[in-house]
């Protein structure tokens, strides 16, 4: 199956500003790209190159006062299948995880999991360790959170999103990480493209998606799975652009002073055969 992405987006800048972007799709996805994901500027400007500590493929601009548009559009071929469903995964004992996997099992920025261990527990502390663990977490996350983009906000924390009730799909998938990470399960905060494939489609815009990633045993060993307590169920075309211990770490744009976002455009669409 082939699948055409890419993004415009178009910042107002009072004067020169620094930006790390992180646009680009994850590297796992290279040898599938059918042709280039370059980023383009409107007006041309250098873009410095270069993999952040997750090994995301991130970029360092200066963009100019005034009107700046990035744009890419690019091919790539995916299997067709949806997300990988694994429902005998098992749960690591945390002494034998390996030391990568470490890493997401800590609190931080937007996932408090100190504040958030006690009610975790409460009410997964009584699911089978694993997949059922994950996918209760899911379930329980997608059904307390009302979706609207009214409800977004820059600074809302997993607590936040599990007292107001109320948020974007960032939110959602805070909580669901700050849970897991709660219960000794390894998850990661994932960006990345999300179509409408196989499913109705909405009469919102298309956006951007976070999701996580939980490490679990499978049949093979470990393994990082996706899941999506914003969709709740496997979804066919998904692209990682980034990903890392919250939404701090994989913002698409980190912006050093004062820009103001004048258009936002995204695609991911099928490409018919």
């Amino acid at each position: 199956m082939r699948i055409r992405a890419g993004f415009t987006i178009a910042y107002d800048c009072p004067q020169p500003v620094p930006m790390t972007l992180a646009l680009s799709l994850h590297s796992k996805h290279n040898a599938d790209l059918l042709t280039s994901q370059t980023i383009t500027f409107d007006p041309p400007i250098a873009a410095k190159p270069y993999t952040d500590i997750f090994g995301n493929q991130c970029h360092q601009i200066l963009a100019p006062a005034g009107h700046l548009v990035m744009s890419a559009d690019f091919e790539i071929l995916v299997s067709g299948r949806a997300d990988i469903v694994e429902p005998t995964a098992s749960q690591f004992p945390v002494d034998e995880l390996p030391p990568e996997a470490l890493t997401f099992l800590l609190g931080s920025r937007f996932c408090e999991t100190d504040r958030l261990s006690n009610i975790a527990w409460g009410l997964f502390g009584g699911v089978t360790p694993g997949w059922k663990r994950v996918q209760a977490i899911c379930e329980f996350v997608h059904n307390h959170i009302e979706f609207g983009y009214a409800y977004a906000r820059p600074d809302k924390t997993a607590l936040d999103a599990y007292n107001e009730k109320r948020g974007v799909c960032r939110d959602f998938t805070h909580l669901a990480v700050a849970f897991c990470r709660c219960m000794n399960i390894p998850a990661r905060y994932c960006a990345g493209y999300l179509g409408d494939i196989g499913v109705p489609k909405p009469n919102a815009p298309m956006d951007f998606l976070g999701y996580l990633e939980v490490y679990l045993d499978g049949p093979n060993g470990g393994h990082w799975y996706a899941f999506d307590p914003r969709n709740n169920i496997p979804r066919i075309g998904r692209l990682l652009m980034a990903y890392g211990r919250d939404a701090a770490d994989v913002a698409i744009s980190t912006i050093y002073g004062a820009a103001f976002l004048a258009k936002f455009e995204v695609v991911t669409d099928e490409i018919p055969d």
